[in-house]
């Protein structure tokens, strides 16, 4: 060994000049560190004596096994040993101290984990580290899905409606992150409290509204208004994310009572169907009604035209007359009462014969056969 004793005796490192002197300060007789006969002593110095080691030959011996550990053994290998250890930690440091930013990524800089001001945009960068630290977060559009088939029992997507209906609401939200260091520092677990956002707001509005506007009516509106009271909590909370869009994917009665679900929807639709047909029945008569009212309004109208006009024309007739009657007054009169005598008597069966020629030429008849005619039918009439 290299701190053998060179006298030829010795056990240990420090080996004393006896033969089986065996301790590290071993001295002339003894077993233990103390030597022999009696009381401790000090650190001997190999082959003897009472010197301790020399530590310059420790030192040399060390080097000397060092060098022997090297290739080729000489003396350039403990300064190429040292150049590679150094080379080994400036690389390690500079893969913790550069660090590279992607471009659907921003990083903050942590200086004794307090962050800085500025971003680090995409591209190479250095930091001292271990002083600083770095954070990086996507600001790509995110999505998360809240209710049936998320497999989350977290993220169920029953819910009770306002009018006390449950319904099982599955709808997704997309969002992204404008502010990383609000998003890093100010809450914690934000992609979960957005998740937990997105179900109260939902609920929320769902809860006021009746069942059959989550399920066709209003689902535009709905989501409209989540987003709205998701982008009013996350930014009372300074999440630093943005709500771009939420989406009803689907709206559904729960398995268990959809059978009677759909017999509802079956008859709300056969209401709707029967509503339909008396609509159009009541448009058809109305329409009829309309029709002949309209009908009848132009005959009264005709009619009232034509009595005016013939009323019209029998004053203009009656005032020609009577500027006729106011130039010739006998005339006119005469005129008059030979017309109207005209017409009393032109229908009249009766024959009338002037006194003055006694009748003369004519034989006197007595229409006794219609006489009889006349009875019997007044007979015949009477019978029945």
């Amino acid at each position: 060994m290299p701190w053998s004793n060179q006298n030829g005796g010795g056990g240990g490192p420090w080996g004393g000049g006896g033969g089986n002197n065996g301790g590290p300060w071993g001295g002339g007789g003894g077993g233990g560190p103390w030597g022999q006969g009696g009381g401790p002593r000090g650190p001997q110095r190999p082959g003897g004596g009472g010197q301790p080691p020399d530590l310059e030959d420790i030192i040399r011996q060390g080097q000397d096994r060092l060098k022997r550990m090297m290739p080729g053994g000489g003396g350039g290998g403990g300064r190429l040993l040292i150049g590679l250890l150094i080379a080994g930690a400036l690389v390690l440091y500079g893969l913790q101290a550069f660090y590279q930013v992607d471009t659907d990524e921003r990083a903050v800089e942590l200086l004794f984990g307090e962050p800085k001001q500025e971003l680090s945009n995409p591209g190479l960068h250095f930091h001292f580290w271990p002083i600083e630290t770095v954070e990086k977060v996507q600001i790509v559009e995110k999505q998360i899905q809240v209710g049936a088939g998320t497999g989350r029992s977290g993220s169920q997507g029953l819910m009770l409606s306002g009018d006390q209906n449950i319904v099982d609401v599955q709808f997704s939200v997309l969002y992204s992150v404008i502010d990383p260091q609000a998003y890093l520092f100010n809450v914690a677990g934000p992609d979960d409290a957005v998740r937990q956002v997105a179900e109260s707001a939902m609920r929320e509005i769902v809860g006021r509204r009746p069942a059959q506007d989550v399920f066709r009516d209003n689902r535009a509106a709905i989501a409209d208004e989540v987003r709205t009271s998701m982008q009013s909590t996350l930014d009372s909370y300074g999440a630093g994310i943005q709500i771009n869009t939420v989406s009803i994917e689907d709206a559904a009665p729960p398995r268990e009572v959809a059978d009677a679900f759909e017999e509802v929807q079956r008859a709300e639709q056969d209401e709707d169907r029967f509503r339909e047909e008396a609509n159009q029945y009541s448009n058809q008569q109305l329409g009829q009604a309309r029709g002949e009212a309209a009908q009848i309004r132009e005959e009264a109208a005709a009619y009232a035209t034509q009595v005016v006009q013939e009323a019209e024309g029998e004053a203009q007739r009656f005032v020609s007359i009577y500027e006729q009657y106011r130039l010739a007054p006998d005339v006119t009169r005469k005129r008059l009462f030979l017309e109207t005598m005209e017409g009393v008597l032109g229908n009249s069966n009766k024959v009338i014969m002037d006194e003055d020629g006694q009748g003369t030429g004519v034989v006197p008849y007595l229409p006794l056969p219609e006489i009889q005619n006349r009875r019997q039918t007044a007979q015949g009439g009477g019978t029945q």
